[in-house]
């Protein structure tokens, strides 16, 4: 109440802008992007009705749910092209429309998504170069389609459309295939999860999610190979063949529904592909022909690459969790010479170890830091 006008003013501007902070900071809860909060975050900038600020809580909570979305079909898109394009009972409920198949109407509302993502993103303000907030429609139009535009675009075109009423297997297959154009969307999603770098725990699971999801892909990859030689090139010593003999359910040429369930030849995929790129298979289900035993040493190389970057990473924050405690001894070591060296009395003595206990700030735990 003493204080001068100017500074009083001074300090309710101060109170504002901690408010406005505090604001901005509930919102980069959410928000994929960084949470260092930048100075246009504490303005409010002059925008439309109709513009989004790419900070906001709407546009933080979209993000997610793109992300989600992203997540399956990195997941089912890759599985429905190899081991549903071909599937007598999926072609029939394709046959039968969207009413039959609920994963087509799945596909297609994540397609709905996709679209109006687009749409979002042109109405999406972004910071230019001066740490600026662009929100005019035509900039933020410009910078979109120089950006992420054609990938989204991609990603987005409703292949499940063209496959219905298309009766030619092969162009069933083709369109098959190019849904797979949709996992382009993960190259920003990478972008977007470089914040979570910073954290052990987050980079641990990234890794694992990773590795998990690689195995997929590659599961995916290894039951079309060999689909394909046991179809068309009517091999019958593929891994197909093999397992249909293990597990007593062979294939015969004249009943197209014989052979493995699709639960069968996921699992064994999945299981060949975790045991080739974990370098610890046992043999069971092994590559044949040449275009197997190829792909199997692809997997392998694969499998290295990745075996070493997640032991590298799971190493350094074991190292820097050994480290903080390394130091902590070190300069307990020393505070003990100090003592020895001075002769300080014991009353005195405690009174320093225990100064120096609750003073010393533990290093946080590694898997929550880098």
């Amino acid at each position: 109440s003493q204080l001068p006008q100017a500074d009083g003013g001074l300090v309710q501007e101060a109170g504002q802008r901690v408010k406005k902070g505090r604001t901005c900071s509930s919102h980069a809860v959410l928000s994929l992007g960084a949470d260092v909060l930048p100075e246009y975050k504490l303005q409010t900038p002059r925008i439309d009705k109709f513009t989004i600020l790419h900070y906001s809580p709407f546009k933080a909570v979209w993000d997610w749910l793109i992300l989600l979305l992203v997540i399956y079909t990195a997941i089912f898109t890759p599985y429905s092209a190899a081991f549903l394009l071909h599937d007598i009972e999926e072609q029939k409920r394709r046959e039968c429309g969207y009413s039959c198949s609920p994963l087509n109407v799945v596909d297609l509302i994540v397609d709905i998504m996709f679209i109006v993502d687009i749409l979002i993103n042109f109405r999406t303000t972004y910071v230019n170069i001066n740490e600026e907030v662009v929100s005019h429609p035509a900039k933020i139009a410009i910078h979109y389609f120089k950006g992420w535009f054609l990938i989204d675009m991609v990603a987005a075109i409703p292949f499940d459309l063209l496959i219905f009423g298309s009766g030619s297997e092969e162009t069933t297959t083709l369109i098959g295939l190019l849904k797979t154009a949709r996992l382009l969307r993960l190259v920003r999603v990478a972008r977007k999860l470089d914040r979570y770098s910073e954290y052990g725990a987050a980079v641990l699971m990234l890794l694992m999610c990773i590795f998990a999801l690689i195995a997929h892909w590659l599961a995916c990859i290894w039951y079309a190979l060999g689909n394909v030689e046991m179809r068309y090139l009517e091999h019958k010593i593929g891994w197909l063949d093999n397992l249909g003999v293990s597990i007593g359910k062979r294939y015969n040429s004249s009943d197209p529904s014989s052979g493995p369930s699709i639960k069968d030849k996921y699992v064994t995929a999945l299981y060949f592909t975790f045991s080739s790129l974990t370098s610890v298979g046992f043999g069971n289900v092994s590559p044949n022909t040449n275009s197997e035993k190829i792909f199997s040493i692809c997997v392998m190389l694969i499998g290295s690459l990745m075996y070493a970057s997640i032991f590298g990473n799971v190493s350094a924050i074991i190292q820097r969790l050994y480290s903080g405690t390394a130091r902590y001894h070190l300069q307990m070591l020393r505070v003990k010479e100090f003592i020895r060296f001075h002769q300080i009395p014991n009353p005195l003595r405690q009174r320093l170890e225990e100064y120096f206990q609750h003073a010393w700030t533990p290093p946080m735990h590694p898997l929550e830091t880098h």
